[in-house]
C-alpha cells in the first residue's frame, strides 16, 4: 500500500541530506587555509556519502527467500524507496598541498608547510550542486502540496 505522505518524507530526507552537504562544504571552505588542527596536521577535506533509504516493504521483500518477483515490481501496492540517507562523512584521501614558507610556524625543517587538500573551486561547484538539489526537493514538495490541495478542492 502506498502511503499518502511518502512524497513529503522523501523530499524531507532530501532536504536534510542536501543541508548537511552544504554545511560540510561550508566547513571545508572555512578551513581552506587551516594548517593546524586538534588532531595535528592540516585540515583534511570532508565529503558526505549518501545512500538510498529503502521502504519497509522493499526491505521486507528483499529479505524474503527469492526476493521480489516481477509481479511484485509491477504491482501498485509495492512501495518505492523512501528518499535518501547520509551513510557517513569521510575524509578526502588526496594528498595535502605543499608550499614553501619558512616563516610559517607550521613549516617543517626544510621550510615547507602542508596546506589542506581543499580546492575552493571544487567546493563551489559542489555547493551549487547541493543548492540545486535542495531547490529541486523544495519544488517537488510544493508540487505535492499543490496536488493535495487541488484534490481536496475537487472533493468539496
Amino acid at each position: 500500500m502506498i502511503k499518502w505522505f511518502s512524497p513529503l518524507e522523501t523530499s524531507a530526507s532530501g532536504l536534510t541530506a542536501e543541508r548537511l552537504r552544504m554545511d560540510v562544504i561550508a566547513n571545508n571552505i572555512a578551513n581552506a587555509n587551516t594548517t593546524r588542527t586538534a588532531a595535528g596536521g592540516p585540515y583534511q577535506r570532508e565529503m558526505v556519502v549518501l545512500g538510498s533509504r529503502p521502504s519497509f516493504a522493499s526491505s521486507l521483500s528483499q529479505s524474503m527467500v527469492g526476493g521480489p518477483t516481477a509481479a511484485d515490481a509491477a504491482s501498485p501496492d509495492v512501495e518505492v524507496g523512501q528518499g535518501v540517507r547520509v551513510l557517513q562523512v569521510v575524509h578526502d584521501q588526496r594528498p595535502f598541498k605543499v608550499k614553501y614558507d619558512p616563516s610559517n610556524p607550521d613549516a617543517d625543517q626544510n621550510g615547507y608547510v602542508q596546506l589542506p587538500n581543499v580546492d575552493t573551486v571544487t567546493e563551489m561547484v559542489d555547493l551549487i550542486s547541493a543548492s540545486r538539489a535542495y531547490e529541486a526537493n523544495v519544488t517537488a514538495l510544493n508540487a505535492f502540496k499543490s496536488m493535495v490541495s487541488t484534490a481536496l478542492q475537487i472533493g468539496r
